[in-house]
């Protein structure tokens, strides 16, 4: 009995060590797929306006440096402004373009902005994004960069990013940049702690179960990078630091990932918190979204986009998409909230 209760039981352990072996490599593979590349889509698929649209009044100079092996794409805008450089991190899933209306606010403000794609987006290189904490790799680059070129060497430095980019704005605080101010928005705190939202979100109480294996990929992935954390990075600089983020946000949630559901651990005492609540603006996206837009897309996008799809059973085909994004109001989409560029301004107005 004892010998059958000890093979059965090393069968048993032979199993669950084969299951998570096989159960991690499908992971991994999922997790590759998921973090692929995020480039720039169709422009006659999109409302938004890219640099086309801005070149005549917002000249830039294009700039190239090193991420790991990967070489990143950025751009230096408003570079005869004298307030400060704002070194800016997107999204995941597109690249920094999608943020110009926000970029050239700031330029107006009178602030040099250097902004770059990350690793796997838009104009840089790399075959996908790799994972959360990938941002904060690039933004610790990009800083770097931008302490040691002759153009901006000297200038005072801030930074600034929005969900990927917002995680970024924080955690590259554990590392040692002259950083003069910080704006994160809509980020989250550490990768694990938004990758394991991701899985409740997609599977419910299930999604437990991928835990292991999706903390396993992003350690795998980022060695002594894949634990970063935004609350650790704001606590060591003691810098200013403004923490944005909106109530409904469906992405990161308020009380869940994001750095703001851990304000209690937040120590440092120039840490400022803002809340985007208005039911139509405080998405994670949306807290961008000016009023007017926000009426319009009710009344006119939505309706108009309902009633292409159920004419064309979803399947809408190129032409008519084309049509279809044409006829939106291009002014409304790419219009940026006012209240969030006066919040940036004004916080780094007053820390420089």
């Amino acid at each position: 009995m004892k010998k059958i209760l000890k093979i059965t039981s090393i069968v048993l352990v032979l199993f669950l060590i084969i299951s998570f072996i096989i159960g991690y490599f499908i992971t991994s593979s999922e997790m590759k797929k998921n973090f692929g590349r995020g480039d720039y889509p169709d422009p006659n698929l999109t409302v938004t306006w890219f640099y086309d649209h801005y070149e005549n009044d917002y000249p830039r100079e294009e700039v190239n440096f090193k991420s790991g092996d990967i070489t990143l794409k950025g751009y230096l805008y408003g570079m005869d402004n004298k307030k400060g450089l704002i070194i800016f991190a997107h999204g995941i899933g597109s690249g920094h373009e999608f943020y110009l209306s926000l970029i050239t606010n700031l330029v107006d403000r009178g602030w040099s902005v250097f902004a770059y794609d990350c690793t796997g987006s838009g104009y840089s290189e790399g075959d996908g994004t790799n994972g959360l904490a990938q941002s904060v790799i690039d933004l610790d680059n990009a800083l770097a960069f931008a302490e040691s070129d002759s153009r901006t060497k000297d200038m005072d430095m801030f930074v600034l990013g929005h969900s990927w980019g917002g995680y970024a704005a924080a955690a590259v605080l554990n590392f040692d940049h002259n950083v003069k101010a910080s704006v994160t928005i809509s980020g989250y705190n550490t990768p694990f702690a938004e990758l394991a939202e991701t899985c409740d979100d997609s599977y419910g109480a299930a999604g437990k179960l991928l835990y292991p294996l999706v903390w396993l990929y992003n350690k795998v992935e980022f060695g002594k990078n894949s634990s970063l954390s935004a609350v650790d990075g704001i606590n060591k600089s003691d810098i200013p630091v403004l923490v944005i983020h909106g109530k409904n946000d469906e992405v990161i949630h308020y009380n869940g990932a994001s750095i703001i559901a851990q304000k209690e651990k937040i120590t440092n005492p120039n840490a400022e918190f803002y809340t985007f609540s208005d039911e139509d603006r405080s998405g994670h996206n949306s807290i961008f979204s000016t009023s007017e837009y926000v009426e319009y897309k009710k009344k006119v996008y939505i309706p108009k986009a309902n009633e292409l799809n159920e004419k064309y059973n979803n399947d809408v085909p190129y032409e008519e998409r084309v049509k279809f994004y044409e006829s939106i109001d291009h002014e409304l989409y790419n219009d940026t909230n006012p209240e969030i560029i006066d919040l940036i301004d004004q916080f780094y107005a007053k820390a420089n």
